[in-house]
């Protein structure tokens, strides 16, 4: 019985013991985590409190600022006055050649138009002068051809009327003898008839002529 009891009261001690035990860890534990909070609370705090200025605002940090900004002003003009400043003038450099050599190519194209222009007018007033002068040479050429062709015209007709009369004279001549002789025929026959004798031929002749004579006066 001594036994049994002895490890009864055994396992009650060690019961008590282990909760003991547990219930200083779980103090120990709660105490850790009592300051795990305070810290945190207390960094979170110091956080609060450095948010407060914007840092570029913040006095201390004016300094630092002003070196930076010079550096980088320093840095940015270096960079600019050694590569992009010399392409941007050659840059521009290259568009003023570029637009001086497209002035004086136009400048010059002008002149040529110009001159051009000029010779074409002087051309164009030579080719009319000369058109003038051609048509008056032919003009008076024609007229003196016409002159020309007119007076051998009128020698020939001159020619013609001039042989015309003289055929129409002999014509006529050759009539007016053949007409003596019809009539100094026709006067003896008519005489022979009135008096029954034969007429002499001497005096009708002459009569005839003297007749014809006067008609043609």
């Amino acid at each position: 019985m001594a036994s049994e009891y002895e490890v009864a009261e055994h396992h009650e001690t060690e019961a008590s013991t282990g909760r003991e035990t547990e219930a200083a860890a779980g103090y120990d534990a709660h105490a850790a985590a009592d300051g795990e909070l305070h810290a945190e609370a207390g960094y979170h705090g110091d956080d609060a409190h450095g948010e407060g200025i914007f840092p570029p605002f913040d006095p201390d940090y004016f300094v630092p600022q002003l070196v930076w900004l010079v550096i980088t002003f320093g840095a940015l003009y270096f960079l600019m006055s050694r590569l992009a400043l010399p392409r941007v003038a050659g840059i521009i450099e290259n568009r003023r050649e570029r637009i001086a050599g497209d002035l004086s190519k136009a400048t010059e194209l002008n002149e040529q138009a110009e001159a051009a222009q000029t010779e074409y007018e002087q051309a164009l007033a030579d080719a009319r002068a000369k058109a003038h002068t051609i048509a008056n040479e032919t003009r008076d050429k024609m007229k003196a051809e016409a002159d020309e062709l007119r007076a051998d015209s009128d020698a020939k007709l001159d020619e013609q009327l001039a042989a015309a009369e003289t055929r129409i004279s002999a014509t006529k001549e050759k009539a007016l003898a053949n007409v003596r002789d019809v009539a100094a025929e026709a006067a003896a026959a008519i005489v022979e008839q009135l008096t029954g004798e034969a007429a002499d031929t001497g005096a009708v002749s002459g009569a005839v002529d003297t007749a014809m004579a006067g008609g043609r006066s």
